[in-house]
């Protein structure tokens, strides 16, 4: 039997939600870029994630839940591999994306995002029921 820590899920949920407007790239002459600003996609994605992940939660559903926890998760990997080369392969000059690479800067909305995903993950815990005869 699933058994589901609901603050623990929340505040997952909650971090994944306030870390898509945190600081998530440094860029030089921009200034501090968010989720959205960084790639609207991931952005549109990360959130229908989220609002998914939200609905299971209302509706008491805590397999689809553990679910959409894993598929986060694996989203949270696959977005910082994309950000990451992005950033290192922009434009298709060698020298220019050595340059973007080295000026382009990882920022902390991607720590807040990953212990809202670590929440999320550690917030179902899989249990026996006892028989009492």
């Amino acid at each position: 039997m699933l058994v589901l820590n609901k603050f623990r899920a929340w505040l997952g949920i909650l971090l994944c939600g306030i870390a898509g407007f945190c600081p998530m790239l440094k860029v030089p002459i921009k200034g501090n870029w968010n989720l959205y600003q960084s790639d609207a996609r991931l952005f549109l994605i990360t959130y229908a994630i989220i609002a998914i992940s939200v609905l299971f939660l209302f509706i008491r559903k805590v397999g689809a839940f553990k679910f959409m926890s894993f598929v986060m998760a694996i989203w949270y990997v696959l977005a910082v591999v994309a950000v990451y080369f992005t950033a290192n392969n922009y434009t298709k000059y060698g020298f220019a994306n050595k340059l973007i690479g080295k000026v382009v800067h990882f920022q902390w909305g991607w720590i807040v995002l990953l212990v809202g995903v670590i929440f999320m993950l550690f917030s179902i815990k899989k249990t026996q029921l006892e028989v009492k005869s």
